[in-house]
């Protein structure tokens, strides 16, 4: 297989960002969830306005994994006042990491991971932090490999459903 590369993604991607974000979102959640409810989901976590945004906000970043030429996955990472909840000034979350299905366990998410950790370590943050789906074990045991560790819960809201996502953090040093 080819060498994956990265790009940080600027406005310019969005149609390229929002593809990849549906896919990767969509094949990974699919199973578990309602149809109505994934196509609300992709519809608004995915519009133009929301994601035109996300790529304004000065405290958001996003990297674009590509093989070849093709996108493969992405990463969402956010700092400050842009962070889902904790807001805290010493740390970076990790708010979006997908891979296509086709290229798990191709290192692309380990890729996507290490380019988040050089960016706090670069920030001189103190720890890194996600939510991920309790139900998502693969995920988990990623993050786990990777010197994470459960610190809280919180609800995620699907549509109807309320998910409970595991909140893990790495304490860098």
């Amino acid at each position: 297989m080819n060498q994956i590369t990265t790009s940080q993604a600027s406005l310019e991607d969005l149609a390229i960002l929002q593809q990849i974000a549906r896919e990767t979102f969509f094949e990974t959640f699919a199973e578990a969830n309602t149809e109505a409810d994934m196509k609300k989901y992709l519809a608004e976590n995915f519009s133009n306005e929301k994601m035109t945004a996300e790529l304004n906000n000065l405290e958001s970043q996003f990297f674009i994994a590509w093989h070849d030429q093709s996108p493969v996955g992405y990463l969402k990472v956010n700092f400050g006042m842009a962070q889902t909840e904790l807001k805290d000034s010493t740390s970076l979350e990790i708010e979006r990491i997908y891979v296509k299905n086709a290229y798990h366990g191709k290192e692309v998410g380990q890729i996507l991971y290490e380019k988040s950790l050089k960016i706090a370590q670069l920030r001189n943050n103190a720890f890194l932090w996600l939510g991920v789906w309790e139900e998502n074990k693969k995920a988990i045991r990623f993050y786990e490999k990777n010197g994470f560790v459960a610190f809280d819960k919180h609800i995620f809201k699907f549509g109807e459903d309320e998910q409970t996502d595991i909140m893990m953090k790495k304490v860098l040093g």
